[in-house]
């Protein structure tokens, strides 16, 4: 099923010579409209995750509940099956829509182009279609959203059937993140952008992928990047040899225990941590070729069981976990 998310990506960021020499096509119609139920799956369990521990987060941003995308992030030659599926008569649209978010209850839903955010007027015209892929607009959007006010309405103008209309959205504070699906295999996070590989979203059910996204938004919250850099650690082939690869092995352990806490507060089963490396999560174990930044299936369960087992089954408001004070220390 991955293979679908490659002809997807491939005819949103590939020039047409790359196209041409991987033998991809452009999209079908049907193929984009899993892309979108592919991205708002993730951006909803996103969603729930960011909000509802935002009382741990140091650095916060407004969560709207949208999925913004952009006419220029696709290839030309998808462009045609694009405006087919998803309208974008501007050049940003809202994708979809999470439901029961501020933006749903404001009235947004998805194909809305986007006008105007917070007095900033978008650009009108769509790009030509010689003009290649680019992220770099939808890059712009989503950092707009971010350093805006956690709080503080957003004012939107949006055009849906060729009319536009003024929406204000009263945002819920969230962590800070970006929750992006891609192509690759495997999973990862940057102190802001949150990856998932394709391959998940085809394998697992919401509460396995809850498990995986809320470790990755754990490394995030706890700044193991920054940390991890200030450290002096490795990336890459290095990351698991030495002193990096005990530091990132550490992180990792770090990431897990915080993830039962995130599992938790947005009214996940803790122990469904647990139950992953135990069942489905172990098909994605490396096994020998495992990196050494990790514990084995076996040993993650073991951690993350203890740590769910120390949760209060009648626990009032959001957890703090004693893990969160180690956010501004040193890895050693």
């Amino acid at each position: 099923m991955a293979s679908r998310w490659i002809v997807i990506i491939g005819a949103m960021v590939l020039p047409a010579p790359a196209l041409a020499a991987a033998g991809e096509s452009p999209p079908t119609p049907a193929l984009l409209r899993l892309l979108r139920q592919d991205d708002m799956r993730l951006a909803s369990i996103g969603y729930r995750l960011a909000t509802r521990n935002a009382v741990l987060c140091d650095v916060l941003q407004p969560a709207l509940g949208v999925q913004f995308h952009t006419l220029a992030q696709y290839q030309s030659a998808a462009r045609p099956a694009v405006r087919q599926v998803f309208g974008l008569a501007t050049p940003a649209a809202i994708e979809g829509v999470v439901p029961g978010s501020p933006a749903d209850s404001a009235g947004a839903v998805a194909d809305d182009g986007v006008v105007a955010l917070v007095g900033h007027t978008l650009a009108t015209a769509l790009p030509d279609d010689a003009i290649r892929a680019s992220t770099r607009d939808i890059e712009a959007l989503e950092a707009l959203v971010a350093t805006l006010p956690p709080s503080a309405p957003v004012q939107m103008t949006v055009r849906r059937g060729g009319q536009e209309m003024a929406l204000t959205v009263q945002p819920v504070p969230a962590c800070r993140a970006r929750f992006e699906v891609t192509p690759d295999a495997g999973a990862s996070s940057d102190g802001y952008v949150v990856q998932i590989g394709a391959d998940y979203l085809d394998r697992i059910d919401d509460a396995a992928l809850a498990v995986v996204v809320a470790h990755e938004l754990a490394h995030n919250i706890l700044h193991h990047r920054a940390r991890l850099e200030a450290a002096g650690a490795h990336f890459g082939v290095l990351a698991e040899f030495g002193k990096s690869g005990r530091l990132q092995r550490q992180a990792e352990t770090e990431a897990d225990r915080m993830s039962v806490y995130l599992l938790a507060n947005a009214g996940y089963d803790p122990f469904s941590a647990g139950r992953y490396w135990r069942g489905v999560g172990r098909q994605f174990d490396a096994g020998l070729w495992r990196s050494r930044a990790y514990r084995s299936p076996s040993g993650r369960a073991a951690i993350l069981d203890a740590e769910a087992a120390g949760i209060p089954r009648e626990a009032a408001g959001p957890i703090t976990p004693a893990l969160l004070g180690a956010r501004n220390q040193p890895l050693k």
